[in-house]
């Protein structure tokens, strides 16, 4: 699925990996990371804080604690000015901008309502086109199958941790 130079695809995999990569415009943006992946069948090596959403000003960032939630405020969002990250502390990762996209195409993708199996790649991609690409998935009955497993073993290892993980 494309859109200008924005895209995103899914491919045939053995488990289920994603991939990101970002490109903004931004002094902030230039000196993080921009692409990162994660390969649900590799175990992370640490549990950290959960990625801030970035905002555009200290003064948009008023602007939306007033008028959206008390969610918006710095600890939770990274506010940037017109060069540079303006949170005392600075980014929590050098690739927090492009984790956090990561973590939006996941929750794109749970609203499937199963877990999937494959790769998941994209540049630039938001809400609005990963959706196209589920829906247009999933309109298309040969690019998918429906698959259990009747033993756990014959999951994808992805999946056999998923298992393993408690209920929660």
């Amino acid at each position: 699925m494309t859109d200008g130079d924005k895209w995103a695809r899914f491919e045939p995999f053995e488990g289920f990996k994603l991939s990101f990569s970002i490109e903004f415009d931004h002094p902030a943006f230039e000196r993080s990371a921009q692409a990162a992946q994660v390969d649900f069948a590799i175990p992370p090596t640490s549990r950290k804080s959960p990625e801030r959403g970035p905002s555009v000003s200290s003064t948009t960032w008023r602007q939306c604690a007033i008028r959206v939630s008390l969610w918006a405020e710095p600890r939770n969002a990274v506010v940037v000015d017109e060069y540079r990250v303006l949170n005392v502390e600075g980014l929590r990762y050098s690739d927090e901008f492009v984790k956090h996209k990561l973590l939006d195409a996941i929750g794109d993708l749970y609203l499937i309502g199963h877990s999937l199996i494959g790769y998941f790649s994209a540049h630039k991609s938001g809400h609005a086109l990963n959706n196209r690409l589920l829906r247009a998935t999933l309109a298309s009955k040969d690019a998918w199958e429906y698959v259990t497993f009747e033993r756990e073993e014959d999951a994808p290892a992805a999946l056999s941790r998923l298992f393993a993980l408690p209920a929660v």
